[in-house]
């Protein structure tokens, strides 16, 4: 067993000394075989995880959920420790000094009107210190790993800035139904490749409505889900109460359910 010295009460120094532990000769096996690899699917899971302990307003799961997000990024450091490239306290002088830079407001003499010259100053900072002259090349850092809906409001959000845009909700909204029609041609056509391309512009189209009315497209499609499978658990009651098997029922038949659901949740 690794010597240890056991407390009522840890900070984040025993944190990190834990993971060495954990990672070391003797330690965890399991611990010692991960990879950067092998374990980013678990760093985007505790992130959604503090998410949905945010959403329940759980403030002891968020503890608890924050703990385990962190825990993520000590592995992910340790890791490179080993390596002898960068260390805990390097990432903290980073996003230290990083966030010292970027609000000039704060640790310097800018003066600002309130949140939107703190956003505008924030995107010219960083366009500086990442050396990115063009929108483009900014567009360019927005990772491909997001989520696409993400990826495609942050995307147009920087094209935005540069005035290539919709002068109103209006335009969008027409490109939606410009789209449609295209997506409705290739199924026409049953062309399965112009199907994929005209369904994604559909759905980037949709991404801009979202944003022109000031909506996050994850959360407005997070909602639809959460308000279909609300509904769609209602049309399973009733269709038990009522006796109906609905594997053997009509569309018609669902759609009278769907409806009597739709007035109850």
């Amino acid at each position: 067993m690794t010597d240890f010295e056991f407390k009522n009460k840890y900070n984040i120094d025993d944190f990190l000394h834990i993971m060495k532990l954990l990672r070391s000769p003797g330690g965890c096996p399991w611990d010692i075989e991960q990879t950067h690899e092998s374990i980013k699917k678990n760093l985007i899971e505790e992130t959604y995880e503090v998410i949905e302990a945010i959403n329940k307003k759980d403030k002891d799961l968020l503890c608890e959920e924050l703990g385990d997000l962190l825990m993520q990024i000590v592995f992910h450091t340790q890791m490179e420790e080993e390596k002898g490239t960068f260390t805990f306290d390097d990432v903290c002088d980073g996003i230290c000094k990083k966030l010292i830079v970027r609000h000039p407001h704060v640790f310097g003499d800018v003066t600002v009107n309130g949140s939107d010259d703190v956003l505008r100053n924030w995107d010219e900072i960083k366009l500086k210190t990442k050396g990115q002259k063009t929108a483009g090349e900014s567009m360019l850092s927005v990772p491909r790993e997001l989520p696409a809906l993400m990826r495609a409001q942050k995307l147009q959000q920087k094209a935005a800035k540069t005035g290539f845009d919709w002068a109103d909700v209006s335009g969008a909204l027409e490109k939606v139904s410009e789209e449609t029609g295209e997506l409705k041609e290739t199924l026409a056509d049953a062309d399965g490749g112009n199907q994929l391309e005209e369904l994604g512009d559909l759905l980037f189209s949709v991404v801009n409505v979202s944003r022109f009315i000031g909506c996050d497209s994850e959360e407005a499609l997070t909602s639809a889900n959460d308000k279909f499978l609300a509904r769609f658990l209602k049309v399973e009651e009733l269709a038990e109460k009522k006796g109906i098997n609905m594997k053997e029922s009509s569309l018609e038949e669902l759609d009278l359910l769907w409806d009597e659901a739709k007035t109850l949740v």
